[in-house]
């Protein structure tokens, strides 16, 4: 068996642990489809995710089923006013060595040195505390005291934010909010899921969380969501509709120039084309579809457009503005 055989063989066995990781999650997660899909798809993308819902939805539960399911280490943070820097970081020890009597500082590693980390209620801690996340979700490493330290690989932040409650919270930053890949919104169960859940979450027997997949095939398959195929037309579809979201651009829609103030920038263009990749991975696919794009299209910018006193006054959402640009913003003719 050649190297290429082996390559592409090693890819299916990937792309199916992929079902089985699906299967393994609804093993305790009852509904929430789009939710999960989206998860993996910041995972797969080398992303991160912030989750926004009520409280009670499951939204830690299904972060350390997924760290289950992929043998990942997880760790979970509450975010409060209180929290420091280096409660999520780590800090400088005085250490004695009893033999010689000298000392000296090591440093303890903090929650953030994990593969999953649940950031509870991200907006409730202050700015100083929300930015010790951004060198770690950017680059992936720490540094403190001058010295540089590497997370583990995969890294995946999952942060929440409670929707409802505005007192005693700090909204998150743009520059901070531009961090993360997707803002998955989670919405209440269907009736028969809510059912379900309760059937399911009040009994002696609890759902287990088979492990079906490894770190090690978590960044394989990072890599293989780059040599997904973007189309140019695709490509330059995703690049208007970026420029479409900003006022000033000529490409931009009355809706924008109505209810934006400020519209996505580069970053959004590239999480919107890794995500697409992703999505198209998960599915099974090596090219990646407009369908890709436009399931995604929400979850990417929503976070990344700063909306005006107009559409806060009509009630306007970002959503509604994403919606109006996939139809308004022409796909380029073949």
């Amino acid at each position: 068996m050649n190297a290429n055989t082996r390559n592409e063989a090693m890819m299916q066995q990937h792309l199916a642990q992929l079902s089985q990781l699906r299967d393994a999650i609804a093993h305790v997660i009852v509904g929430q489809h789009d939710v999960v899909e989206q998860l993996l798809i910041g995972l797969l993308a080398g992303g991160h995710c912030l989750l926004e819902g009520v409280p009670g939805l499951g939204k830690t539960l299904l972060v350390r089923s997924l760290g289950q399911a992929l043998s990942l280490d997880f760790r979970r943070v509450q975010f409060t006013p209180d929290l420091m820097p280096s409660d999520i970081l780590g800090t400088e020890l005085l250490e004695e060595d009893h033999g010689t009597g000298k000392r000296a500082f090591r440093f303890q590693k903090g929650p953030i040195f994990t593969h999953l980390l649940l950031a509870d209620e991200l907006n409730r801690t202050p700015p100083k505390t929300q930015a010790a996340l951004l060198e770690a979700m950017s680059e992936g490493t720490v540094s403190y005291a001058g010295t540089t330290y590497a997370l583990p690989a995969p890294f995946f932040v999952l942060a929440t934010q409670n929707p409802l409650e505005q007192a005693g919270t700090y909204p998150l930053p743009e520059a901070q909010l531009d961090r993360f890949l997707l803002h998955v919104r989670v919405g209440y169960p269907s009736e028969q899921e809510e059912r379900d859940i309760l059937s399911q979450t009040t009994g002696n027997h609890g759902g287990q969380v088979p492990n079906v997949m490894e770190g090690a095939a978590v960044l394989a398959l990072q890599a293989h969501v780059r040599d997904v195929h973007v189309g140019s037309d695709l490509l330059t579809w995703i690049n208007r509709l970026v420029r479409a979201s900003r006022p000033g651009d000529a490409l931009a829609t009355d809706d924008v120039r109505k209810y934006v103030r400020w519209g996505a920038g580069p970053r959004a263009g590239q999480s919107l084309v890794l995500a697409a990749k992703a999505r198209a991975l998960l599915h099974g696919r090596f090219a990646a579809t407009r369908e890709d794009v436009i399931a995604l299209a929400s979850p990417v910018m929503r976070h990344r457009l700063l909306l005006s006193f107009a559409a806060e006054a009509e009630q306007k959402q970002a959503d509604d503005v994403i919606a109006v640009l996939l139809r308004a913003v022409p796909y380029p003719a073949t």
